[in-house]
């Protein structure tokens, strides 16, 4: 399993599939790439689901929260921030007043989910994994 994401736009559009090189279990590299299909696509980004290691309700990392808070900066919006484990999906938003402060959110419909556990190389039970 490594990391990667998914940029997520209206309707539940995966508008981008982010698995670069340099990605490993816990970490996904900065990416140019990456910022310029999220300032390409700014008017309809909802959000960005990433993955994270393990089993059970993911919480972002104090990584996460200084990258949510750098690219709502970038972009002048908020977003929808999902993380999702073997067997878990959470979402969080800026809930303020602080900078770093993001809550949980309804994650809404994730039609995505399968196709990113699958580019994050999460494998079904029987055959290596668990979800």
């Amino acid at each position: 399993m490594r990391e990667a994401a998914l940029v997520v736009g209206e309707g539940g559009e995966v508008l981008h599939r982010h698995s670069p090189a340099g990605r490993t279990t816990v970490s996904l590299p900065d990416s140019r790439d990456l910022w310029a299909v999220l300032w390409e696509h700014r008017a309809r980004i909802v959000g960005v689901a990433h993955t994270h290691p393990g089993v059970g309700t993911p919480r972002p990392s104090w990584e996460d929260l200084t990258t949510f808070a750098a690219v709502e900066d970038g972009l002048g919006r908020r977003l929808i921030w999902w993380i999702a484990s073997a067997d878990g999906l959470a979402a969080f938003g800026w809930s303020g007043p602080d900078r770093y402060v993001y809550g949980p959110v309804d994650p809404g419909e994730a039609g995505w989910l399968v196709e990113l556990r699958a580019l994050s190389g999460f494998v079904r039970a029987g055959q290596g994994g668990v979800w």
